[in-house]
């Protein structure tokens, strides 16, 4: 049988299926990439990662982001924290830079075998996003039910950022998507619904475009920290809660945003290609 090896890994509940194609290339349909991700029909995951040569002199490798819809995204916070964990086992080096659609990505090795990532700069103009139409990217005036007025930011890939009272209240369910799906975003958005728990504390829960309700989403939470310190609700270092734990977020002066946490390696297996038919 031709057997695809892969690697399960996850960011804080926030789950991979990674697979290696720097030396033999991995070619998946959508709908391949879609039974993958399912979690009854293949292995299941919030993304699928396609780990492929860079053609970079500057990075290490490119890391492919497949949603379970199938279709790709630019960047994937917890998942470059998992892939550069990955590298630096294979290398034993402290710091790798992870190629992505939204760029070069660098990584370095943290205390308590954590991982940080600086993801760039946040960009926050109105094409940057992209919205439909020039609006104040601070208040983009869209909203459904009690989720209303959002912040706007692109981390390599578009956020909506709702602030609210209790972010656990929300029925993020029924309301992300309709929100994902707005006109103003001709990209469709990740929907963030974020509470303040303290002092530069906040709570986050995301939607994620193309993905659903995920139990932690780096890039959601980089949007969170700078749509808070842009409101004037924190400051520029916060500590996030998502539902599969704790990220720490730096707004750097010069517009880069770091972020912290823990990786872990859930299991390594093979499929059956002949199942993804």
């Amino acid at each position: 049988m031709d057997q695809l090896a892969f690697i399960k890994m996850h960011g804080l509940g926030n789950d991979f299926v990674v697979l290696d194609g720097r030396n033999t290339p991995i070619a998946l349909s959508v709908e391949e990439a879609r039974v993958l991700a399912d979690r009854r029909f293949g292995i299941g995951c919030d993304q699928l990662i396609v780990l492929e040569p860079s053609a970079s002199n500057g990075a290490d490798l490119f890391m492919r982001i497949r949603n379970p819809d199938g279709g790709e995204a630019e960047a994937c916070g917890n998942a470059t924290r998992c892939i550069a964990s990955l590298v630096m086992g294979e290398t034993g080096q402290d710091r790798v830079v992870i190629e992505t659609r939204a760029g070069h990505l660098p990584a370095t090795a943290a205390p308590s075998n954590e991982i940080t990532v600086d993801m760039g700069p946040a960009n926050l103009e109105w094409h940057e996003i992209p919205l439909a139409e020039e609006r104040d990217t601070l208040h983009l005036g869209i909203g459904a039910g009690p989720l209303q007025d959002p912040v706007g930011v692109n981390m390599g890939n578009p956020h909506a950022v709702f602030f609210v009272n209790d972010a656990d209240a929300v029925e993020l369910a029924t309301l992300g998507p309709q929100l994902e799906h707005d006109p103003l975003l001709p990209e469709r958005a990740n929907i963030s619904v974020v509470s303040v728990t303290g002092t530069d504390r906040l709570r986050q829960r995301v939607w994620e475009r193309g993905a659903g309700i995920t139990l932690a989403c780096g890039s959601g939470a980089c949007a969170g920290a700078v749509a808070a310190a842009r409101r004037g609700i924190t400051g520029r270092k916060v500590e996030i809660t998502m539902d599969g734990g704790v990220l720490r977020l730096e707004w750097r002066d010069d517009g880069h945003v770091l972020m912290t946490g823990p990786v872990a390696t859930s299991f390594r297996g093979q499929v059956d290609r002949t199942l993804l038919s």
